[in-house]
Parts: structure tokens; C-alpha cells; sequence
């Protein structure tokens, strides 16, 4: 396998496909004929990294995430883009990555419609042009969407935008219109004729899985929508997705848009508008309730909506979850507090209808499991220190062979100029120190690597020895052990517990550091 490895970086976003040039096919023509055009292309492996549909305003995409990573392993020697927008728009991160993270690997950045090599820089920058080209693309970014938004939001307004994914009850129709579907759209009618008759959102979820009313996710599931994830629902209905419906005026034939919006260009997190911000539009669709049960339901959900309360913070605060089922237990109780699996409650079928857990006893065992396995693991590191402090002990004898060799050269080539040695004895002599220069240098990059390996490993040690000690000293379970050490506490029915952590090997077996 060649030692040289070229990365094709190709991406497409949605605006990108009115542009015939900056097709996935036509990017991947240029790119693998400029490769052919290259000395290192002949016998280079060239790989390709494709995102197709996403914008350049992040870095959030998969496959640039993939050669990000591979580029970080020392595995990329070249990366080869259309132009400096394909790999980024953003001036800030794009010049990052370019100018700062790739040199630091040693990886080449070609952009070719820029006429760009990073290896012709011999270290600089792009200068001005490159800095402004970056520039040119964010500005087309945010413009761009500028209008976008405000073309939807006048579409808003006429009532005309839709939504590519319609509210449970509802197919696309005719022109991407909203209609009713038949068989959801009856699920719908059934949950508001429940509610108007008194009944509990988790009342009307018991009733739900009793007539074995698939989940909206199920129910899209099963018509072909992969999109969400059913593992855990069990034909479960949640009481939340039940007061989403009963609280929604889609379903009166009202035509509400525009509730979020995106904090920033390039970003996925959004935020809600204020409600006199949102677009509404009465009679825009075909209603499946009338408005009167609609009311009727609104009046009835008031009795049993639960009020705002304040933000409760106790150990392992959404870290207890069900062994059975996976979802997150419910703490219940103030003087004698337990969790349970809210989840299961609608049936006694499931095996984790019968899940409790006192809540000090489970942070007294989560705290017993952590003390017990970091004592039988701690160790005060010595034979790391020691291993480390003999690799660099060599690190330095090498680098006295290295100069002595070095001065030897010098003093060779003063007895050539001195005339103390002919041009032949000179040549043999000088050959037989840069083979011990060599071979010298091949020995010392093996050890640099050992010593970097060792490195590491003591300062995984250092953290691991950290944590066992931070441990061991605690009397009680506390926001620092949580957000240091666990991802997941898993109850199962008979009070078994099972701990997911975020340290990585956090109680596996110290690896021993090779000595050379």
C-alpha cells in the first residue's frame, strides 16, 4: 500500500444543486483529473469524503467530521476541495483548519478553483486574497440566508409555506397541502373525546395501549418514516406527546408557523419566538376536531396540566434510568423518595412495571460499586514514572551520539581543508559517519514514538489516579463524581444496578509502558 494518501473532500447542499457545476459528479470529475495532474497522483491512494445536502455555514457534517478525524490520526497527506466554499463558509473555522490544524499534521490543503496549494506557502499564509475569498464566502452564506428567510416568512404569511413534516393526524396532499389522515386522524378524535370525558393524559395513555394504538413514531414507522427512533416505546404512549395534540390548534384547521427560530447562520440550535411573533391563520386547512371539543378539551386539560415548577437539583439528577425498557425513572416522594419506570405504569405486562428504587439506598450502592473498583485498581503510578524517566533518560544519550557525530563531520571536513586528508579518505570517512547519523536517527524516531506513547499513558494515568482518589475520599455522591465519572445508572427489577461511565476504561487494568 502506498505511503501517500490524497482525500477528495465533495459537498453538495441543497441551494448547491440549482448549480449544474457544483454537482456531487462534476466536483468529483475536476478533483480526480487534478490528481492525474500530479507527480504524488500516480501512486497515491485517493479516498473521498461526501456530504450531499449540507450547508458550509458549519462543520457539523459527517463526512468532514470523518476526515477531520482521519487528519488528526497522521493518516491524510493531501486534501483536494473544488474551492475554498466546498470546504466551509464560515471565515473563522474554514481559516482555522486551514492555516492552523492541517500544518500542524502536515497535511496539504489544494483548493483549485482558488489556485491554492499550502505546500507553495512553505508555511505562511494566503494572504489577503486567501482572507477575503474566506470573507466572500461567509457574507454569501448570511445573505443568502437572508432572503431564504424572508421569502419563507412572506410565504408564512399568505399561509402558503408548509411545513415538510406534518403534526401527527395529518398526510401531504394535493400541492404539499395538509390533509387528514384517515386512520391517524380518527386516533386524534378518539384522544380529545377522552379528554373531554375527564380523563387524565395518563389515564388516556392506559386506554391507548389497551386498544394497542400504535405511537405517532410507530405509526410513521410503519408507513415507511424510519426518521425516529421506537426501540424503547413499546407501543407506549408518553403523556406529553398526548397534552402536544389536545394543546395544538392545527387540529382546528388554524395554520400556526413560525414559532422557532435558528440563533444563528450555520447553527441547528433554535430558540422559541415570543407568541405574537408566530404566524396564525384560522380555517387555513381542514380541521379533524371541531372547535367547541377543542375548547371542551382545553377547559378539561386545566385539571390536570402540571404547573411550572422550579428546577430540583439532587444526585444523580437524570442519570437513573431502567434496565428494561431505557427510559429515564421518575423520583417521587420528599421524605422517603424512590424512583420509578412512569413508562410501564400503563401495564403490568412489561418486566419493569415493578421497577422501585429508594433513592439513598441507589447513592449509596452507585457510591459502594465506584469505592470498591477504584481501590482495586489504584496504583501510585511508579512503574509508569519510572518506565517514562528511562525512555527519556535515552532520549538524551541519543542526543549526545547525535552531536558528537555532528562534530565529528566538522572535524573531518577541517582536516580536508587542512589538507590532512585526501578527497577519497575524506568521501569513505564522511559516508561512514552518515550512516551512523542515519542509522542513529531511525533508532531515536522509534524512541520519540515510545516516549510519546508513554507520555500519554501517564497522563491517562494521572487522570485515572485523580479520579479513583477523588473517589475513595467521598462520602457521598456529588456533582463532581457525576459529571466526572457517570453517564448512566441502569436499575433493573430485582435492585441490580449496572454503571455506564464517561471515562473511557476508567477501572480496566493499567497498561504497561514499554521499557525498550
Amino acid at each position: 500500500m502506498t505511503d501517500y494518501v490524497i482525500a477528495l473532500y465533495i459537498r453538495l447542499s441543497l441551494e448547491d444543486c440549482k448549480v449544474d457545476s457544483l454537482s456531487i459528479e462534476n466536483q468529483r470529475l475536476m478533483l480526480h483529473e487534478y490528481v492525474r495532474s500530479m507527480p504524488e497522483g500516480e501512486t497515491a491512494e485517493v479516498i473521498e469524503f461526501v456530504d450531499n445536502g449540507y450547508t458550509g455555514t458549519n462543520f457539523e457534517r459527517p463526512q468532514v467530521q470523518a476526515l477531520i478525524e482521519q487528519v488528526r490520526s497522521s493518516k491524510i497527506n493531501c486534501i483536494i476541495v473544488k474551492d475554498f466554499s466546498r470546504f466551509g463558509r464560515n471565515s473563522i473555522e474554514t481559516g482555522y483548519f486551514i492555516e492552523r490544524v492541517f500544518p500542524l499534521f502536515h497535511t496539504r490543503f489544494i483548493s483549485v478553483g482558488d489556485n491554492y496549494d499550502s505546500a507553495q506557502l512553505h508555511g505562511e499564509t494566503g494572504g489577503t486574497d486567501v482572507a477575503f475569498k474566506y470573507l466572500m464566502n461567509e457574507w454569501y452564506s448570511r445573505d443568502m440566508s437572508i432572503k431564504t428567510k424572508s421569502a419563507k416568512y412572506a410565504k408564512m404569511q399568505r399561509g402558503e409555506y408548509q411545513s415538510k413534516i406534518c403534526p401527527y393526524g395529518y398526510r401531504k396532499g394535493d400541492g404539499g397541502r395538509m390533509e387528514p389522515d384517515p386512520e391517524a386522524a380518527e386516533v386524534v378524535r378518539l384522544i380529545f373525546r377522552l379528554a373531554v370525558g375527564g380523563m387524565t393524559a395518563a389515564a388516556i395513555t392506559r386506554e391507548l395501549y389497551k386498544q394497542g394504538v400504535p405511537t405517532p413514531g410507530e405509526y410513521k414507522a410503519a408507513h415507511g418514516n424510519t426518521t425516529y427512533d421506537i426501540s424503547r416505546t413499546h407501543g407506549i404512549w408518553s403523556s406529553s406527546s398526548v397534552l402536544r395534540i389536545l394543546e395544538d390548534e392545527r387540529y382546528i384547521g388554524t395554520y400556526v408557523m413560525g414559532k422557532r427560530k435558528i440563533v444563528e447562520v450555520g447553527s441547528s440550535h433554535v430558540r422559541m419566538k415570543d407568541q405574537s411573533k408566530w404566524f396564525v391563520i384560522p380555517d387555513h386547512h381542514q380541521a379533524i376536531v371541531d372547535k367547541e371539543t377543542f375548547q371542551q378539551a382545553q377547559d378539561a386539560i386545566t385539571h390536570f396540566s402540571q404547573p411550572v415548577k422550579k428546577r430540583r437539583d439532587y444526585p444523580l439528577r437524570g442519570k437513573v434510568f431502567c434496565g428494561c425498557c431505557g427510559h429515564a425513572l421518575t423520583l417521587t416522594g420528599e421524605k422517603n423518595p424512590y424512583y420509578f419506570c412512569r413508562q410501564s405504569q400503563v401495564t403490568q405486562e412489561l418486566p419493569c412495571c415493578a421497577t422501585k428504587v429508594n433513592a439513598i439506598e441507589l447513592q449509596d450502592a452507585v457510591l459502594d460499586v465506584l469505592k470498591k473498583q477504584a481501590d482495586a485498581v489504584l496504583d501510585d503510578g511508579k512503574d509508569i514514572a519510572s518506565s517514562l524517566s528511562s525512555l527519556q533518560s535515552r532520549e538524551y544519550e541519543y542526543k549526545a551520539q547525535q552531536s558528537a557525530l555532528l562534530d565529528g563531520k566538522r572535524a573531518l571536513y577541517e582536516q580536508f581543508l587542512l589538507g590532512e586528508l585526501d578527497l577519497a579518505s575524506y568521501k569513505e570517512k564522511k559516508a561512514a559517519l552518515d550512516d551512523q547519523l542515519v542509522n542513529l536517527d531511525n533508532s531515536h524516531a522509534t524512541l520519540k514514538a515510545q516516549m510519546k506513547l508513554a507520555e500519554e499513558q501517564e497522563e491517562r494515568h494521572n487522570l485515572h489516579h485523580a479520579a479513583e482518589r477523588e473517589i475513595l475520599k467521598a462520602e457521598r455522591i456529588n456533582s463532581t463524581l457525576e459529571n466526572l465519572l457517570i453517564d448512566k445508572v441502569l436499575v433493573f427489577p430485582d435492585k441490580r444496578i449496572k454503571l455506564c461511565y464517561k471515562v473511557e476504561n476508567l477501572f480496566a487494568p493499567r497498561l504497561e509502558v514499554s521499557k525498550g
